[in-house]
């Protein structure tokens, strides 16, 4: 008799664990699959501003439409700077993070991105961008919209930039 008790306490038990463990699990996957938040406020810098008058004025100097700024994309942009100066590193890492987070949340068709180093002024890196073709070609693509980031590395001075391009 004691055996039995003991079995179906168990059970019970048991089933409250899983029941238990069942609404945490749906809790999650809606927290999950909720789109994730668009950034609304974006601080630029001067350097910044400057940056993105240059690409705009050689766009429609070229026949194309200037692109919007949307500051999500400068958030976006600010990440892989602070991660490019906190890594030591230049590079696209994680493009496809960023990337899938602009389709998501911008709802993005299309997205570019530029990295530059150590160029202390807008007109330096933008001139950069556009002796290189693969650069040159983003800031000529077809796109709509695009955000800016440059960080100073404190330790160094000298200056990280990405430039995110998108098409909506």
């Amino acid at each position: 008799m004691k055996f039995k008790f003991f079995r179906f306490s168990f059970f019970v038990v048991l089933l409250c664990l899983m029941v238990s463990c069942t609404a945490e699990d749906d809790s999650f996957q809606t927290e999950t699959d909720s789109a994730p938040a668009i950034v609304l406020s974006y601080d630029y810098t001067p350097i910044e501003l400057e940056t993105m008058t240059l690409i705009n004025n050689y766009r429609v100097s070229v026949g194309l439409k200037p692109l919007a700024k949307i500051n999500h994309i400068s958030y976006k942009s600010e990440e892989h700077d602070n991660y490019m100066i906190a890594n030591n590193v230049v590079n696209h890492d994680d493009f496809e993070a960023r990337s899938s987070n602009l389709m998501k949340v911008l709802g993005a068709t299309t997205v570019s991105e530029n990295v530059a180093y150590n160029y202390s002024s807008a007109q330096g890196a933008f001139d950069a961008w556009l002796k290189s073709e693969a650069h040159k070609k983003n800031i000529e693509g077809n796109f709509t919209h695009f955000g800016i980031a440059i960080r100073e590395n404190p330790a160094t001075g000298k200056k990280y930039y990405t430039n995110i391009f998108i098409k909506i």
